[in-house]
């Protein structure tokens, strides 16, 4: 198990993703962030099926910086209700978990690998 993560995050329009992405990755809250092509979303929203064109962000981060990360993708998005979800990443290649490590800002103090 690691305290990696990759949190999911759905923009309707790829200049809002692009936007997101890039200052995530400037204030070191993420260490990459990969923006997809547009994906079909298709969803309930009060009440009634939509069926969308959104792009899809993966955002490789710590767990201890998932608030901060939510923190700013809700500054930054222009939806009500964004989508903000973190899937832990139970292993990896270790050279790949330690680049996130090193690109991301310092641990907490106390914070455990």
């Amino acid at each position: 198990m690691t305290d990696k993560i990759v949190i999911l995050v759905t923009c309707g329009s790829r200049r809002e993703a692009k936007k997101i992405a890039r200052h995530l990755v400037e204030s070191k809250l993420s260490a990459c962030v990969n923006v997809s092509s547009p994906v079909a979303s298709i969803y309930r929203w009060k009440g009634k099926i939509q069926d969308d064109r959104e792009y899809l962000l993966l955002i490789k981060t710590r767990r201890e910086l998932f608030p901060k990360v939510e923190a700013a993708v809700r500054a930054l998005h222009s939806y009500t209700t964004p989508e903000v979800i973190a899937l832990q990443i139970v292993e990896g290649a270790q050279d790949y978990l330690q680049w996130i490590d090193e690109s991301v800002e310092p641990r907490a103090s106390g914070a455990k690998p």
